[in-house]
């Protein structure tokens, strides 16, 4: 079959997340780039599109408006058959909204808007249109994370009893007047009511709701600013209580220094335990009480089905981030084909639940660590 074809909105010069969606995108052989609108200034946009992406001048388009509205005049197979959204939290919704109103299925950068209520209105925009819209809360594809959820599933950890997940980054311990990357995020009206909460603490509650399939009942915050005149949070602690009794906590920073992307998880339950850690990706430790721990290997002996989809390598070959961001796509673009072999991914309700943790936990620290009620 065709590659399917892809637009991509954001992503220009200077940023970092844009070509990261064109390799996660491409790596499967089932999509291509064929278009784009990188910058919110139409030079800059049609340059981006010429001079990074290799685009022809014709398809590096001025705005994302111009963009939907020439796309959708041109014949099935050669237009694009869905976009990527890789820019500031702030154009999120406006950018899906026009996609689906022009007939567009969408692949959004997380969190999914800039507010819950645009998140609210945005779930009944997509179920109404009838279009597919995936979210890339990217940890959720490594081939481990998948195998930790098939244990729990399984019932291997009893009941689970204490959730920790710690999300550490160094990189906005100081300002930095002229990062882009650190301007937007670190900007209340372009990135939202969160800073270092909604960039990776969002990625941690969906990981911990992705393994455990927990619900959150309540919840007490605790944020900081630790950098002088810095408006959002840089750091923070979020306990939580889930329906059923178990306990949790997040924790999420980008000033403690020297860390780079410490992202692990780990689960407690009342016959195992499992602890995952990005820094070395393909291996889940699963711990008892009265034998030695074990330890899966992405691709090795024992791994199951699910976690071997997520696999594109023999066991002992590294795979890591670009892998496990191109595995949301590849579920993606398979579902788009039709195909039952297709595994699923972040989508509409994960946004809006993760939209609504950012402002709950937002709330509550505000209040001074008050527990607030989830939902």
């Amino acid at each position: 079959m065709a590659k399917l074809k892809f637009g991509l909105v954001g992503g220009g010069h200077g940023a970092f997340i844009g070509q990261v969606h064109r390799m996660a995108a491409e790596l499967d052989g089932l999509a291509e780039l064929v278009c784009g609108a990188f910058s919110a200034e139409p030079n800059r946009s049609r340059s981006a599109g010429m001079d990074i992406y290799h685009l022809p001048a014709a398809r590096a388009y001025s705005s994302f408006s111009a963009m939907f509205a020439a796309e959708q005049q041109l014949p099935i197979g050669q237009r694009m058959d869905f976009v990527v959204i890789a820019t500031p939290n702030h154009m999120h919704f406006p950018v899906a909204e026009e996609a689906l109103r022009t007939g567009f299925h969408v692949m959004c950068d997380k969190p999914v808007t800039f507010s819950l209520e645009q998140a609210l209105l945005l779930q009944k925009l997509i179920q109404h249109s009838g279009l597919s819209f995936g979210l890339t809360h990217n940890y959720t594809g490594y081939a481990m994370v998948r195998e930790a959820r098939e244990l729990v599933r399984s019932g291997v950890l009893g009941a689970i009893r204490r959730v920790n997940c710690e999300y550490l980054q160094g990189w906005l311990a100081r300002a930095e007047p002229q990062n882009k990357q650190a301007q937007w995020r670190t900007d209340p009206a372009r990135a939202g009511v969160a800073g270092c909460f909604g960039d990776i603490g969002s990625h941690a509650e969906n990981l911990v709701s992705f393994v455990t399939g927990l619900d959150i009942e309540s919840l007490c915050a605790d944020l900081s600013a630790f950098v002088d005149g810095r408006e959002l949070d840089d750091d923070g602690n979020v306990l939580m209580r889930f329906r059923g009794g178990a306990k949790g906590v997040i924790s999420a920073s980008q000033i403690a220094l020297g860390k780079e992307n410490d992202l692990r998880l780990q689960i407690y339950g009342s016959a195992a335990a499992l602890e995952w850690q990005q820094a070395d990706a393909n291996s889940l430790v699963v711990r008892f009480a009265d034998k030695p721990a074990v330890v899966h290997r992405a691709g090795g002996i024992g791994t199951s089905a699910t976690a071997m989809a997520a696999t594109r390598l023999p066991a002992g070959h590294p795979e890591g981030y670009l892998e496990a961001f191109a595995q949301l796509y590849k579920d993606f673009c398979l579902t788009l084909r039709g195909d039952k072999s297709a595994g699923d991914f972040p989508t509409i309700v994960d946004g809006v639940r993760g939209m609504r943790f950012i402002e709950q936990v937002v709330a509550s620290s505000n209040a001074g660590g008050q527990w607030l009620p989830f939902g």
